[in-house]
């Protein structure tokens, strides 16, 4: 087990941040390429202006009609993505990797508030599996992977959960918690994990469409 760990502690680690990084770097290149390819003047017309602002104002909650059409998912979706981001980086034990591998060094967040953000992202993942089964028009593009993923995504937080809280055995827990991190971590790129990085690209450039082509506002 010790060997184990510090296999994926160590080069596997570096090996899974490496393909993170290439292959967002990758995914941003290719779609810079290929949207100038399909409308040379996408680029244009980008407006910083209106940019931040469709950007600013969809990361308020019900700031838009769809948003509040929908309050249940709303409510959910922020509560699942705040907290998917925020646990795993300003965790206090994986600050404490943030500075070892990385030399940065930021505020944490208390244990206890980690293990309330860990079960909202398991509960979260669980609610979007449902709603993939019982929303018909949802179930239409649910594909197989879609289910896996949301695997993928609960997975660390599981593993994480069951070893903090020494459930099981707890170096067993612990390597499943990184393995599945990790791998996480190297797929992003290469599914739709990848919106985290695209969906600001997506809102500034309908905002710049809409607020500086349309003259409309895109919410």
């Amino acid at each position: 087990m010790h060997g184990i760990y510090n296999f994926i502690t160590g080069p596997l680690a570096w090996i899974s941040w490496t393909i993170f990084i290439l292959g967002i770097l990758y995914r941003l290149v290719s779609i810079t390429l290929s949207a100038k390819k399909r409308d040379s003047v996408v680029l244009n017309y980008f407006n910083l202006k209106y940019a931040l602002r469709s950007i600013l104002h969809w990361m308020i909650p019900f700031g838009s009609v769809n948003m509040r059409k929908h309050p249940i998912m709303t409510i959910v979706s922020f509560s699942f993505h705040i907290s998917l981001l925020v646990a795993p980086i300003f965790l206090l034990a994986h600050e404490i990797l943030w500075e070892e591998f990385f030399g940065i060094s930021f505020w944490t967040i208390p244990d206890k508030v980690a293990d309330v953000m860990t079960l909202v992202v398991i509960a979260g993942c669980l609610f979007f599996a449902i709603r993939r089964i019982i929303i018909k028009e949802v179930k239409f593009v649910t594909s197989p992977s879609d289910y896996l993923l949301l695997v993928l995504v609960a997975s660390p937080f599981i593993f994480g959960f069951l070893a903090y809280h020494q459930w099981f055995d707890y170096q067993l827990m612990l390597i499943l918690h990184i393995l599945s991190g990790e791998i996480l971590l190297a797929l992003i790129p290469f599914t739709r994990l990848v919106h985290m990085v695209f969906a600001p690209l997506v809102r500034a450039y309908t905002g710049s469409e809409f607020g500086g082509v349309r003259h409309a506002r895109d919410w």
